[in-house]
């Protein structure tokens, strides 16, 4: 016997399906309207002007880098409260730095500027140790980062967060020319390179 629904089930299921639909489209509104969008961050420029690994591991270096930060909302200021950029080759860490604490509004770009200069240890495994010489031969050193490690607030409108630490920013894959005292030539062009965030508005 073939069970044939009553059209007060059928009317049930259409009325339980709107609802759900409605509350779908009113959640997608709110996140849209409420959850803001990622900062994007960016290397402009860098360079480096040092890189010199000696037989005990002691790595001789100086590398700067131009960042940009933009928020594209224009309903949430951002309290940039400890930034520590931190360089790495082949994701070893070489070096960190802090940054000065900023304040950043709305629909606004900011301007970073990092010099990591000084001598540090850095153990590289054989398969990096070898890239690392032939990189050393041609002058260009592949697999560079930067990376910023942050605590921040942020305002949207009314309301202000408590401290909490976004994911990493990593702007990762950079390869630089080595620019030598002796050569006057200019380095081969870099290219901008943008940096992964993820949910920057979410403790990670």
């Amino acid at each position: 016997m073939n069970y044939q629904p009553s059209s007060e089930s059928i009317k049930l299921t259409f009325v339980i399906l709107v609802a759900v639909s409605f509350f779908a489209s009113m959640t997608f509104l709110l996140v849209i309207t409420f959850v803001p969008s990622n900062v994007k961050f960016h290397i402009t420029q860098a360079s480096l002007t040092k890189f010199n690994l000696t037989s005990n591991n002691k790595l001789d270096y100086k590398l700067e880098a131009n960042i940009t930060s933009r928020n594209p909302n224009k309903n949430v200021e951002i309290y940039y409260m400890t930034i520590t950029a931190i360089a790495r080759y082949k994701d070893n860490e070489f070096a960190r730095m802090n940054l000065s604490s900023f304040d950043q509004g709305h629909k606004n770009t900011s301007f970073l500027h990092v010099v990591f200069q000084g001598k540090g240890l850095i153990k590289l495994k054989p398969k990096q140790l070898f890239e690392y010489n032939e990189e050393t031969r041609v002058g260009i050193y592949n697999d560079l980062a930067v990376d910023l490690d942050l605590l921040i607030r942020y305002k949207f409108r009314t309301h202000t967060t408590w401290p909490y630490n976004p994911p990493m920013v990593k702007c990762r894959r950079l390869s630089l020319s080595l620019i030598s005292n002796d050569n006057s030539t200019s380095p081969s062009s870099f290219h901008v390179t943008r940096c992964k965030t993820g949910c920057f508005f979410v403790n990670g």
